[in-house]
């Protein structure tokens, strides 16, 4: 049987999981007639987690079942490597890629799209993608997946047309914090001759990190080469950084702070964090939780706090959807409102871990412009990670970890 490749181009308003639902199992959407009666495989976020959940519900290895590590342990990239592995020993006619690339290192992406080269020749591969970069560059049939769902041809990269191309952000400088944080020493955090293992094996060796005030950094390195360690001792929830020579905020790690001294210190945002918010808030409400690093808010909030939401939803362009759910809002008003609500105190340190993974490249463009913005025109230190170079991101600095079989080395790049 003839192959056929194709990507389906979204943004982050596309109905994608009704096209992806209607793709497995029918009715097959207009202009894709030729995958009707064949049988496809997802490979998803979503997939992922189901066999994750069937794991640890009913210790059932479906996908591991060679592996003496379980699934919810792996790095994003061995979860992926693995996942996409069980799918293609199934054999079906065609597999459905929902951002097969997202949370993937760059090494990881070649092996990746190496591993669906050699597919392509017997398997169709119908990639749901938001990101242009990401697109196969063996695909002949590209579309366009517009907001109801239907799709229009798409001959060449250019021709994807984004409707949003307006500047996102009005030319006000962004808000100041109700009560500005004093903090008024040079150093933020130094992590010295940090080392951490697991189970015996070393993940960190030998770390020398300092952030300094007002900084702003981009935290990069491959899947599993400790980002995740490093940000976690940073915000009191790992206990790896306790007698080690870890200072946060002018103290070392284990000196009498709290986890909650910390956290009133520090903005934080990572895509995930949108699962934990499923109660009915507004928009509204939503950003004034972050005054009180609370999941939603429980209590009336002052003028002073209305006055200053409205700001931020006015400099972000969503000062009309204040009254609306959050959980009604699309992926990248989600982000924005989540950006906002983790700098709206004006934190000494804002980290945001991944914050463009799953979004369209419009959505992604105008939140690196707020990021940007947040660094240029407050005291905030900023970290900011992400496995994919993002266009136009202003970093001053760039600390770097490399895998060795000892362990992940640092190094400041710039």
């Amino acid at each position: 049987m003839n192959v056929q490749h194709w990507a389906i181009l979204v943004d982050n308003s596309s109905p994608k999981a009704v096209f992806i639902e209607s793709l497995l199992k029918g009715p097959i959407p207009k202009g894709l007639e030729y995958f009707k009666d064949q049988q496809g495989l997802l490979f998803s976020k979503k997939t992922l987690s189901e066999f994750i959940d069937e794991e640890e519900k009913h210790d059932r290895k479906i996908i591991t079942d060679t592996c003496t590590q379980n699934l919810k342990t792996m790095s994003s990239g061995e979860q992926k490597k693995v996942l996409l592995a069980f799918l293609l020993e199934q054999a079906p006619d065609f597999i459905i890629l929902d951002n097969v690339f997202d949370h993937l290192d760059s090494k990881t992406r070649e092996t990746v799209k190496t591993t669906l080269q050699k597919a392509s020749t017997t398997i169709s591969l119908i990639q749901v993608v938001s990101r242009k970069t990401d697109i196969l560059v063996f695909t002949e049939h590209m579309v366009q997946m517009g907001p109801g769902g239907d799709i229009d041809h798409v001959l060449k990269f250019e021709d994807w047309s984004d409707s949003r191309t307006q500047e996102l952000f009005v030319e006000q400088r962004i808000p100041e914090p109700l009560e500005p944080m004093s903090y008024d020493a040079p150093i933020v955090i130094k992590l010295k001759d940090i080392r951490v293992s697991y189970g015996g094996r070393c993940i960190l060796d030998h770390i020398n990190w300092t952030i300094e005030k007002g900084s702003f950094w981009e935290l990069r390195g491959a899947n599993g080469s400790g980002k995740t360690t490093i940000l976690s001792m940073i915000t009191g929830e790992n206990p790896k950084g306790y007698g080690q020579e870890l200072y946060l905020f002018g103290q070392k790690k284990g000196s009498g702070e709290s986890v909650w001294e910390l956290k009133q210190k520090i903005g934080y945002f990572t895509p995930a964090m949108t699962d934990n918010f499923t109660g009915y808030h507004s928009v509204i409400h939503m950003a004034i939780s972050g005054l009180y690093d609370s999941i939603g808010l429980y209590i009336r909030p002052t003028a002073a706090q209305l006055r200053l939401a409205k700001a931020w939803l006015q400099l972000i362009g969503m000062w009309h959807l204040k009254d609306v759910l959050f959980q009604e809002l699309g992926t990248g008003q989600k982000r924005m409102v989540m950006c906002i609500r983790a700098m709206i105190k004006h934190p000494v340190l804002l980290i945001l871990d991944e914050p463009t993974t799953g979004l369209d490249d419009e959505s992604a463009r105008m939140f690196v412009s707020l990021v940007n913005r947040f660094a240029q025109e407050s005291d905030t230190t900023v970290i900011f990670v992400s496995h994919r170079s993002e266009p136009g991101l202003n970093a001053d600095q760039v600390y770097q970890l490399t895998m060795t079989p000892k362990g992940a080395k640092g190094e400041v790049l710039y």
